[in-house]
């Protein structure tokens, strides 16, 4: 009997089109991030082969004609860049469990560096957050930020592992220019205690985040606005 054939475990960008599937082997980290739309990266560093598959785990080329047909081009960068912003990135499992892994480790240095134990007012040892994880049964979603599931994951295990986040309070002054573009982001990342439109069109407001969420909120905030925005730190 011959040996059976080792399946090999590729992490994948796939597009149907035309009622066939596209797939190409990608680096997955790059490939996120080229979908995204982080500036700088080639899709030739994306692709792991400069090949268009019908089955890559198959190692079963695409037809040229078409690819032509379909794609209106058998250059293989412009499709490849199609099919990464078009279509969906497949990864293995063990590129999900690793990424899950990172953002339980970064959840876990938060809660960690902001949360205290409302009894003693003092910090939760990493080990005893880590537990309580465990305990509660708590569930890491690869595909969110890790800062974006923390509420959820301390209201999972408060009833085991009770904890309250020092708070800051930031008031910026957000130019026209920048106003209504940065809304979206900036509320996401806490509760608006006041503010107010100017005349000139410029947003004057006060909002309250996590301590350990300041470095993270000055960097978006200066992303979005180019650095224009005033801000100063209340409590």
């Amino acid at each position: 009997m011959g040996e059976g054939k080792e399946r090999v475990h590729i992490n994948l960008a796939r597009l149907k089109k035309g009622g066939e599937t596209f797939e190409i082997d990608v680096d997955p980290d790059l490939a996120i991030k080229f979908k995204k739309g982080v500036s700088g990266i080639d899709v030739r560093d994306v692709l792991k082969a400069e090949h268009i598959f019908k089955d890559a785990q198959k190692g079963l080329i695409a037809s040229e004609a078409r690819l032509e047909e379909l794609f209106g081009t058998d250059d293989i960068i412009d499709i490849a860049s199609t099919i990464i912003r078009e279509g969906e990135i497949q990864l293995t499992s063990e590129y999900r469990n690793e990424l899950r892994e990172q953002k339980k480790r970064r959840i876990i240095a938060i809660i960690h560096q902001n949360g205290i134990d409302p009894r003693t007012k003092l910090p939760h040892p990493v080990q005893r957050i880590e537990l309580a994880m465990v305990e509660a049964k708590v569930r890491i979603d690869e595909h969110k930020r890790a800062e974006d599931q923390i509420q959820d994951v301390v209201d999972s295990m408060r009833s085991i592992l009770p904890i309250t986040f020092a708070m800051k309070q930031i008031w910026m002054k957000i130019s026209l220019q920048y106003a209504h573009k940065s809304q979206g982001v900036i509320r996401s990342m806490g509760t608006i205690i006041k503010e107010n439109w100017g005349t000139d069109g410029s947003w004057d407001a006060v909002i309250e985040i996590p301590g350990g969420m300041q470095e993270e909120f000055f960097d978006k905030l200066n992303s979005i606005t180019k650095g224009t925005a005033q801000t100063k730190i209340i409590d």
